[in-house]
């Protein structure tokens, strides 16, 4: 497996997340040995978004969501399992992106250890929690840069040509964020139409 891991690959990650987290779809996060390809997405914004950790002002426990942009954003959900996010946006102004979704690209020995309670390969990066678990994500690499080739957790562009369009490749899917209580009528969850490893319920409509 080849990967372009260069940090001028990534500038595109400065903007707002609802508009960078489809960009996301089929990249490669990768944690040691371990890689998936994102399928499925949500965005979160910051004052401006009830349902984000950043709407209240930073925290010691956000502080990583203000940026700068390219950094993974890790926290604990409900005390059971860790869940990673994707900064975005400019410095100062809090945006990242949930992953929610991964398909095993390799690693995938690894993943099975780690997630045994996963009935087939399809379940078992087909969640935030789940994601996190099968890649040996936790909250140890809250703040890890993605950009770094030496970081212990990256973001990486699948080939030679640069971020996803929207104009090109898989249809997109969205439809509301799932899991929360606050301004759900957004339609910020995105996910690779057709695929597999994509969290239940799948989000209906066609971008």
């Amino acid at each position: 497996m080849t990967a372009r891991n260069a940090r001028s690959g990534f500038d595109w990650l400065a903007g707002r997340s609802s508009v960078i987290a489809p960009r996301l779809l089929g990249l490669l996060l990768e944690c040691g040995e371990r890689v998936g390809r994102i399928v499925e997405v949500e965005a979160y914004e910051g004052a401006d978004d009830p349902a984000s950790h950043a709407h209240r002002g930073q925290t010691p426990r956000n502080g990583v969501m203000f940026g700068p942009h390219g950094h993974l954003y890790v926290y604990r959900s409900y005390g059971m399992h860790w869940c990673a996010n994707v900064v975005c946006g400019p410095a100062g102004e809090a945006s990242a992106v949930l992953l929610r979704a991964v398909e095993p690209v390799s690693g995938i020995d690894a993943m099975w250890a780690d997630r045994p309670r996963a009935r087939r390969e399809s379940d078992l990066g087909s969640g935030p929690g789940k994601l996190c678990a099968a890649l040996g994500i936790d909250g140890g690499h809250d703040g890890a840069d993605l950009l770094d080739p030496g970081s212990p957790v990256r973001l990486a562009l699948p080939g030679p040509d640069g971020p996803p369009s929207g104009a090109q490749g898989p249809a997109v899917v969205t439809g509301p964020r799932v899991g929360i209580t606050r301004a759900v009528e957004r339609p910020w969850r995105f996910a690779l139409a057709g695929n597999a490893h994509v969290s239940r319920p799948r989000p209906p409509s066609v971008a």
